[in-house]
């Protein structure tokens, strides 16, 4: 029922099917949600944070073009979820959380699950460190007022990013950017609600 729901949806690519189909969402949740962790429909997490809805994180993935020789930044690690499902179709994961709490316990479901290409980090989203380099596809699940340049451009040529754009606390629309040989090309894609795209290292949880 799972994968019917999210091919009704519009989800075709195989390889996300299959993989929303084989990463276990409910360690991802909390425990007094489980029994709800394959509805279609955000889930609250620790630190005033969410869990996407499956349709929303199979979307945003289809997105991606995913490859298994790419390398891929996530913005906002949340519980590990997102994570999870694009370390099984790529290389390798940077993903960055600014709050501490939420990144230890993702650390340590995705260690459990012996998925060991992803690197969580705690760090500002809106301030990459130049050590990590630039990436095949970078991913936001958090919504920014707008993408910055610097985040764009640590995008490898024909890279892809993808990002909930608008106001905090309103509707916002994914915005997908696309590295091309001469610029940047965006589109947008469909409406989304995230919660904020915050800078800095969050001082408490």
């Amino acid at each position: 029922m799972f994968q019917l729901t999210l091919r009704r949806r519009g989800i075709s690519d195989q390889a996300v099917l299959r993989t929303m189909e084989e990463v276990p969402r409910e360690v991802f949740v909390e425990l007094r949600d489980r029994a709800d962790a394959y509805r279609d429909s955000a889930l609250a997490i620790a630190c005033g944070q969410t869990i996407s809805q499956p349709f929303v994180v199979a979307y945003m993935t289809e997105q991606l073009q995913l490859q298994k020789g790419h390398r891929v930044l996530e913005i906002g690690t949340g519980s590990g979820y997102q994570a999870a499902i694009l370390s099984r179709l790529s290389k390798q994961v940077l993903t960055i959380e600014r709050y501490r709490t939420l990144a230890e316990g993702a650390r340590k479901r995705l260690e459990k699950l012996g998925y060991f290409n992803i690197e969580v980090l705690v760090g500002d989203g809106f301030d990459v460190p130049a050590g990590a380099g630039d990436f095949d596809r970078i991913m936001v699940t958090a919504a920014m007022e707008q993408i910055p340049d610097a985040l764009i451009r640590r995008l490898e040529p024909g890279g892809i990013l993808i990002a909930p754009v608008g106001p905090h606390q309103a509707v916002q629309t994914l915005v997908r950017v696309v590295r091309t040989g001469s610029g940047f090309d965006r589109k947008e894609l469909v409406d989304v609600r995230f919660v904020p795209a915050l800078p800095g290292i969050a001082r408490e949880l």
